[in-house]
């Protein structure tokens, strides 16, 4: 697949053309010329000729570089473009999970004090737990359903199979080992399960 613009293809194909036709009329005059080289009537007309011709050529070449530095800055422009949308999607992306962060700072303090209250960071370790999966769900990543759902291929990535406690769970998932997360659609990280047999 050809990745010059139909612009600049164009324009090659003009210029050849313009090419061709330059040749044929000095094979033409060349011609003329061993067969008359008395008569010279023709020869001003066909030497103004040969002129528009050539003066053509030099327009579509013209034509033709000015289209590709067109098209080549293009490029350069819409690769930089698409870099500086990468660094602020992934600046915006860390900004949002900076508090989050803070948050493990202020708990890893927390453990450092002379008579750390268990209770209280077990309590901060929750929320930050719980800050973290809301700004995950806000991203767009959901959990993968994994025990005691049937094992789907498309989610799910067995890592052994067991025999089933019960009927109710053969050829369903038994335990999850790690859990599997979606983005949006997509699956970003299968589910590793145990399934029932």
């Amino acid at each position: 697949m050809s990745t010059e613009n139909p612009k600049t293809e164009n324009l090659q194909e003009e210029q050849k053309a313009a090419e061709n036709e330059v040749n044929n009329h000095q094979e033409v005059l060349a011609e003329d010329k061993s067969d008359t080289e008395n008569t010279t009537d023709n020869s001003p007309a066909l030497e103004e000729v040969i002129k528009n011709l050539e003066a053509t050529l030099a327009e579509q070449k013209d034509n033709y570089i000015r289209l590709y530095a067109d098209f080549e800055n293009f490029k350069r422009r819409t690769a930089k473009e698409k870099m500086e949308f990468i660094e602020q999607a992934n600046a915006k992306l860390l900004l949002e999970i900076l508090p989050v962060f803070d948050d493990f700072e202020r708990a890893l303090k927390a453990f450092e004090s002379a008579e750390p209250n268990l209770e209280s960071i077990k309590e901060g370790i929750t929320l930050i737990h719980q800050k973290f999966a809301k700004f995950l769900e806000k991203q767009g990543l959901t959990e993968i359903k994994s025990t005691g759902e049937p094992f789907d291929p498309d989610k799910h990535e067995a890592i052994t199979q067991i025999p089933a406690p019960n009927e109710d769970l053969k050829g369903k998932v038994v335990d999850t080992v790690e859990k599997g997360y979606m983005l949006g659609e997509k699956v970003l990280r299968f589910a590793k399960v145990v399934t029932g047999a």
